[in-house]
């Protein structure tokens, strides 16, 4: 769900804007709003798992995310649906922390490599279905609904899924005794506005020209977020509860795990960005084609996603290298190909390769990052994860959409072609992280049977 709707209005986007006469900035606020919103409370809401409990947090984040997403559909007004999509994100961080804090408190050995396959998946699933059925909601126009229906269909799936947590998610209290949690509000606040400082700037900048407000807010964010870091620490020394637990940076899985997936992240956000301008802008499709054919690349990234765990049990960090250098040689092809003209049928089927190797490295990459969170702080790691995943999507849409446009000029295909180079050569620092086991160090028995990468 928190996938699908990040996706799902860049696809419904220009009918939103000719229904409700919204224009450029308001449509770039109700796309980038649920993205600022989101990353900026994922912390928190990791935290507030670890005080109260994960799943009344994921059923109480999955009503609201219901409810949110009703106001999403059934708005009137530019403002109204921004106003919307500030609460749906909001509802989303709250829910999505807690997904990889169970599967990281509940599972072990080969249960949890199951588990992280799974979440893997769902990831991709939620990206390519917000691509491919947005579309064809919208076009499919049920009872005159349009583009509201993208909002609405989350009613039924909401109540159905937090029926099912109520019935299927551990009711073990949580790690930390609610009669003992604090909360940081604090630091709260300062994660949340040094983030947006970041976010809203390189969501809206490159369309409203880089104008003086989004490069003060840029620098603004730097003395925002280290004052919070200082708080923190002010926090922890006195015995207090901070929002954000900096002793986890000592971690080497964690600490190094936040590098390999913004690295990762920042590829990824990037490349879906320039994927869907080339199809549309580049090769004509429509909003509905272009969606179609991310679909093979949501096969092959499933498949591989699920498969994986058995391959890293057996052959250990190779697999994260192989998959990464899988990615980056499609990624190599990809420029070479799309620089000098290419059809559709060839972007579709070297897509499907890059995703092939994504599916091997993304679901480890993450379950590997938090390997060494004690059970007491993985809401909290889970949430910064996630944070650092979703900042780096936006930054490498603005800076790397950025090159996109700069080189493509006329022709759509220089600019994937320049766009993509830059990409693999992210997809390799992560292979070399991996190599030098700067992700473990060391691999204690049970990670090989978890399916978790090794350093060799």
């Amino acid at each position: 769900m928190a996938a699908f709707d990040f996706f799902v209005v860049n696809v419904a986007a220009p009918s939103v804007r000719l229904d409700l006469r919204a224009g450029e900035a308001e449509i770039e606020l109700v796309v980038g709003g649920y993205a600022f919103a989101y990353a900026s409370a994922l912390v928190l809401g990791g935290r507030l798992g670890d005080l109260f409990g994960h799943r009344r947090l994921f059923t109480t984040g999955m009503v609201a995310f219901a409810i949110t997403s009703a106001l999403c559909g059934v708005a009137q007004t530019p403002e109204e649906l921004i106003a919307a999509r500030l609460l749906q994100g909001l509802s989303a961080a709250l829910m999505l922390p807690q997904v990889l804090a169970v599967i990281s408190a509940e599972s072990e050995g080969s249960g949890r490599a199951r588990a992280m396959a799974w979440y893997g998946v769902a990831a991709g699933a939620g990206s390519i279905a917000g691509q491919v059925f947005g579309g064809l909601l919208v076009t499919a126009d049920v009872a005159g609904l349009g583009w509201r229906l993208i909002f609405l269909i989350n009613l039924p799936i909401g109540a159905v899924g937090a029926v099912a947590a109520l019935r299927v998610l551990p009711a073990r209290p949580s790690a930390r005794t609610t009669a003992n949690a604090r909360l940081d509000p604090l630091g709260a606040l300062g994660l949340a506005v040094g983030v947006a400082l970041l976010l809203v700037p390189l969501t809206v900048g490159r369309s409203s020209g880089w104008p003086l407000w989004t490069w003060i807010s840029l620098l603004a964010a730097v003395p925002v977020l280290a004052l919070t870091i200082r708080w923190q620490r002010v926090l922890q020394t006195g015995g207090g509860q901070p929002l954000l637990e900096l002793s986890l940076l000592r971690a080497r899985s964690f600490r190094t795990g936040l590098v390999a997936n913004f690295a990762f992240m920042l590829f990824f956000g990037s490349y879906m960005f320039t994927l869907a301008l080339l199809l549309q802008t580049g090769l004509g499709l429509d909003a509905f084609r272009a969606g179609l054919a991310f679909a093979p690349a949501g096969v092959t990234f499933s498949a591989s996603a699920l498969l994986a765990p058995r391959l890293v049990a057996r052959h250990g960090a190779g697999v994260l290298v192989g998959g990464s250098l899988l990615t980056a040689a499609g990624l190599v092809i990809l420029a070479a190909v799309a620089g000098h003209g290419s059809s559709i049928a060839a972007i579709v089927t070297i897509s499907a390769l890059i995703s092939l190797g994504n599916g091997l490295v993304l679901p480890s990459l993450v379950g590997a990052a938090l390997l060494d969170v004690p059970a007491a702080h993985v809401g909290a790691a889970a949430g910064a994860l996630t944070t650092t995943q979703q900042f780096a999507s936006a930054a490498g849409v603005a800076v790397i959409g950025t090159l996109y446009f700069e080189a493509a000029g006329t022709d759509a295909g220089t600019g994937m072609a320049w766009s993509a180079s830059v990409d693999a050569g992210l997809v390799l620092a992560v292979a070399a992280a991996v190599v030098y086991g700067a992700i473990i160090r060391r691999a204690p028995p049970e990670i090989r049977t978890a399916g978790l990468p090794t350093a060799r």
